[in-house]
């Protein structure tokens, strides 16, 4: 017989739901262990709204890039290649939110064009109130940011493309 209140429990999922929308996550799993038989699993997940920008393919005549604050534009054209599978891309390692800046109103870590160094900061990636700089894993230029500033990110997403 469970020595815990099912009260708690429901205050636990409860909690665990407001964090899920608090840190814009997706999902969210917890195995809790109460005793020899007696556990509680817990998986929170909702649908999530995703919204993704495809950049144009780089070319010789291409034209200088805009702000990324402009709305995507429809065509008939088909979708440029996908950013994750570039070999200068910089994937999420973690689910969260995106800061390009270190603080409101400070310059931003990068710009396209900047030259980085391996280890440099290159954004920052806030999940569960912690935040956690995102170094370049190796030296080059940043040629396409594929991310905006206070957006959501997945694991495995592509941030940043540097060649």
């Amino acid at each position: 017989m469970p020595k815990h209140s099912h009260d708690s429990d429901v205050a636990f999922i409860k909690a665990l739901a407001e964090l899920l929308n608090e840190n814009e996550l997706t999902e969210l799993e917890v195995k809790r262990d109460y005793g020899a038989d007696d556990t509680l699993n817990v998986r929170v997940s909702r649908k999530q709204k995703i919204i993704s920008q495809v950049a144009a393919p780089a070319s010789p005549a291409a034209q200088p890039a805009t702000p990324s604050t402009a709305a995507p534009a429809e065509s008939a054209t088909p979708p440029a290649e996908d950013p994750a599978s570039h070999p200068g891309a910089v994937v999420s390692p973690m689910v969260g939110t995106v800061y390009m800046q270190a603080e409101p109103g400070a310059p931003a870590f990068v710009s396209v064009g900047d030259s980085v160094a391996e280890g440099d900061t290159l954004l920052i990636v806030e999940a569960m109130k912690t935040m956690n700089h995102i170094p370049a894993p190796r030296a080059g230029t940043v040629k396409r940011i594929l991310i905006e500033d206070g957006a959501a990110v997945e694991y495995g997403a592509p941030l940043m493309i540097i060649e």
